[in-house]
């Protein structure tokens, strides 16, 4: 009984792990050619292809007001946009015209407009994306 239980299992095992072994390369592990190459590692400037200016920074519901007021296709062209801007000062003016733009919106549904975590021009400006 013993035998025949572990001999089952055993089986179990191995018709678990083959689909696995199977997959494909080209995931986000550690393994061979799934680590970080040249330019991908912790550079100058944080994370991302060649670190510095090539970082992508992130706009989200945690900087951007409105963020749930607005659809797919307007939160794409704000974030192109916010990172078109080439002056701390360009940033500021783009992000204020969309907090009161995200103030009307949200007044004309009836809803409070939340505070942003923290500010994108400003982390932006600490990441070098302005000098």
């Amino acid at each position: 009984m013993k035998l025949t239980y572990i001999a089952l299992l055993a089986v179990l095992g191995a018709s678990l792990a083959a689909p696995v072994a199977a997959q494909p390369a080209g995931g986000q592990g550690m393994g061979p050619g799934q680590g970080m190459g040249p330019g991908q590692g912790m550079g100058p400037g944080g994370m991302g292809p060649g670190g510095g200016k090539a970082l992508r920074f992130t706009f989200d519901k945690n900087n951007t007001p409105g963020w749930a007021l607005m659809s797919a296709d307007e939160r794409a062209a704000h974030s192109s946009k916010m990172r078109s801007a080439k002056t701390y000062d360009e940033c500021k003016t783009l992000q204020t015209e969309h907090h009161q733009a995200m103030e009307v919106r949200a007044k004309e549904k009836g809803v409070t407009l939340p505070a942003p975590r923290y500010n994108g021009c400003d982390r932006m400006k600490a990441r070098g994306f302005f000098k």
